[in-house]
């Protein structure tokens, strides 16, 4: 019996892991005896390079079942602990841990893993160098321990979470960086001295080898919901499916079959005027996974080649959405090349096609990728075709150069249209905190790419020169741990030669000691012109002007934060008086408990010139006000329940001050044509359960409730609030139940 026994430890001994850890927030030294340790944290934020003014260690360990990491927090009573409880993909100010990631060394796609000190997490995509996208969510191991001297976390992040190059022998190069933020005052520290604040972030992670290990995974998500409409008394069931499977580390193959369209999402309450359309991130699982290697931005805002929100957008025939049946996305690499391919499709007469496809190669200090889109839109008798090249060049460690050459061609009802955009963005790193920038920008007139991608304008010639100076050894009585001036310069022509713009632009950005946020930021800008207002119908003179903003963030102390923004500008006509206009908005929050919040705040503007295009060439320059009013609360009902509450009420009020033609010259000539006030209401309010039955698997009930009511005349401002709180446009009560199978 006792051989028995001997023999049966030996086997279980044998077929045992090979390093394993079991993720539970104790650090066990036989554990981690063959771990790297780290224990050179150094100040970030301020980016000074001094050693953290407390001690952290970091523990990392390649194991078969993924990327171990562990973090030891020394926290004295002197520096106060935050235990407050945040949702997924918290901003909020706490306690936290940060393992960021480079699967593949190259600065193109990382990883954000972070933690607080109650166990909750955020998790995002890293692209652009130091851009964050939190819309994705991964599936990942993560522990918490506390003690009287610190606390503690451990992480296991499986390899089959990203798409990975293959690597030679049986050793791997990853780029790491892990740091450590204290909630209480702001303070981060960092392995190694690198900074999202800068212009090259992934780009300094620090090269680490690790044993090369591969996981395969297929993993299958089924979702059924059901929605009664309580205005139209109308009941719809729906079901579909999201696949993902991984064989190697090589090659990933995500599918979704009739994906719903973030139903238990609530998007902000957006009005919108202008001629420029408002950019919404998408939040569906399939379009966020692994949708890294499809970013292809430019400088120019929220710009990219793939905008998801298309598929399943509204539809070309203006009746509702489009439905989508079915959707397909590979990633993989062949040797140092990577590849993706998109795929989706919509259903109906109405429905579109959309493909895209995806190529980048590493070569040490740079990469170069191209990108095909290509979108058939049958109702439109259109299609459009987008493709991008991009290269990204590191030649010194002070400098960064990013390139992009792009161009289009449009086929609609047999005629043929191309133009091309091309984009230049150098930093430069200077010594003793200083720093420069230059952006060049050419976004042809006939240029299009939002059938597949997001352009927030064509017809432009760009170009700015920044100046920065980081200040971070303030003295020790200063409010101030650090200060970052911004001094810009910058030209604007269309494709025309008309003049957009130029300005002259200084900013501050501060971080105070007790862990707040400042930001200031003054425009002077010159005359041009506005040729975007009249949507095609002219050109609008437009005055020389300035524009100054404040904002001001107060994290948690005691029971209560604060966020406060506010603005003053002028607009006006040329030959016309110019006023000012400013706008306030202010949002508090109260701790009932760590674990509940609620929230209210409010938006004001008073606008005494502001401009509205009718039709044609006929605009109305009116005296606008808008109020806003938002609350809610937030309960973390234990580690896999949440209760969220959100109410948005929008009333705006815009009278008539005079109408006018723009000519041929672009001067405003009054107008006695009829132009009717505006009156506006507009509601968005939702109750969201949700619990957590597994990772990645969910339980929703969601109430929602909203509408819009748009009058041609101008009631008063308080009665058109009140009245949004009426409105019943649409009652949804939803039930949505996701399970992710892993086989």
């Amino acid at each position: 019996m006792r051989a028995a026994r001997l023999a049966l430890a030996v086997l279980t001994a044998l077929s045992a892991p090979a390093y394993a850890v079991e993720i539970d927030g104790r650090i066990d030294p036989e554990e981690w005896r063959d771990a790297r340790h780290v224990t050179d944290f150094r100040k970030v934020q301020p980016l000074n390079g001094t050693p953290a003014s407390v001690p952290t260690e970091a523990w990392i360990l390649a194991t078969p079942e993924g990327l171990a990491i562990a973090f030891r927090n020394l926290q004295p009573a002197s520096v106060p602990r935050t235990r407050q409880r945040v949702q997924r993909d918290f901003n909020d100010q706490v306690d936290r841990v940060n393992l960021m990631i480079d699967f593949d060394g190259d600065g193109r796609t990382g990883y954000d893993f972070t933690v607080a000190s109650t166990g909750d997490v955020y998790d995002a995509v890293i692209t652009n160098e130091n851009q964050f996208n939190e819309d994705w969510d991964g599936n990942w191991q993560r522990a918490v321990a506390e003690d009287a001297d610190g606390w503690t976390v451990e992480m296991l992040i499986p390899w089959y979470i990203a798409p990975m190059h293959k690597a030679d022998g049986d050793m791997r190069t990853v780029k790491l960086y892990l740091d450590r933020v204290i909630g209480s005052t702001g303070e981060r520290s960092a392995w190694p001295v690198a900074s999202y604040e800068r212009p090259r972030f992934l780009s300094d992670f620090n090269a680490v080898e690790l044993k090369q290990y591969n996981q395969a995974l297929l993993a299958i998500t089924p979702y059924v919901s059901g929605l009664y409409d309580n205005v139209r008394h109308d009941r719809d069931f729906d079901g579909g499916v999201d696949i993902f499977w991984k064989p190697n580390g090589q090659f990933q193959a995500t599918a979704t079959i009739n994906p719903d369209f973030g139903q238990v999402e609530s998007d902000d309450l957006v009005v919108n005027f202008g001629a420029t359309e408002t950019f919404i991130s998408d939040k569906r699982p399939f379009f966020t996974e692994n949708q890294g290697l499809f970013e292809y931005t430019t400088p120019s805002d929220f710009s990219q080649l793939l905008y998801t929100r298309r598929v399943g957008g509204p539809a070309d025939d203006g009746n509702g959405s489009g439905d989508i049946t079915a959707a397909v996305k590979l990633n993989g690499s062949v040797g140092a090349t990577k590849y993706g391919v998109f795929v989706a499709e919509e259903g109906g007469e109405v429905g579109r096609s959309f493909r895209a496809l995806r190529l980048v190669r590493d070569f040490s200090n740079q990469n170069l990728g191209m990108m095909l889109t290509q979108v058939e839109r049958p109702y439109l008798d259109r299609e459009a075709t987008v493709l991008g090249f991009d290269h990204n060049w590191r030649p010194t460690p002070r400098w960064n150069i990013r390139t992009r050459l792009f161009g289009s061609q449009i086929e609609q009802s047999g005629d043929t249209v191309r133009d091309m955009g091309a984009t230049v963005w150098a930093d430069y790193e200077m010594d003793h905190g200083w720093r420069q920038q230059w952006i060049a920008m050419h976004f042809g007139n006939d240029l299009q790419i939002n059938d597949a991608g997001y352009l927030s304008r064509n017809s432009t010639n760009y170009l700015h020169w920044q100046v920065n100076r980081r200040f971070t050894d303030l003295p020790a009585e200063s409010r101030y741990a650090s200060k970052d001036w911004r001094f810009r310069i910058t030209t604007n022509r269309n494709d025309h030669g008309d003049r957009l713009n130029d300005q002259f632009r200084i900013s501050r950005e501060s971080r105070l000691r007790d862990g707040s946020y400042e930001y200031a930021q003054i425009n002077l800008n010159s005359a041009g012109v506005d040729d975007l207002l009249t949507r095609g119908h002219g050109a609008l003179k437009i005055p020389a002007g300035f524009y100054v903003d404040f904002q001001y963030e107060r994290p948690r102390k005691g029971n209560w934060a604060h966020e406060l923004e506010s603005e003053l500008f002028t607009r006006g006509l040329v030959n016309e008086s110019r006023r000012l206009g400013y706008s306030l908005k202010y949002t508090g929050t109260y701790f009932i408990s760590d674990a509940f919040s609620v929230y209210a705040g409010f938006y004001t503007d008073h606008i005494q010139n502001w401009l509205n295009w009718e039709y044609d060439n006929l605009i109305g320059r009116f005296e606008e006000r808008e109020v806003d009013f938002n609350a809610g609360l937030n309960w973390n009902i234990g580690s896999r329940q949440e209760l969220r509450v959100k109410l948005q009420a929008i009333a705006v009020n815009a009278k008539l001050q005079q109408a006018y033609r723009v000519d041929a010259a672009g001067n405003a000539v009054p107008s006695n044509e009829p132009v009717n006030d505006i009156g506006l209401s507009n509601l968005g309010f939702q109750i969201r359960y949700r619990y957590e039955l597994a990772p990645l698997s969910y339980l929703y009930v969601v109430y929602g409730r909203g509408g819009l009511d748009r009058h041609d005349d101008s009631d008063d401002l308080g009665g058109l609030l009140h009245d949004s709180f009426a409105l019943r446009d649409d009652e949804q009560l939803l039930v949505k139940l996701s399970y992710r199978f892993e086989l």
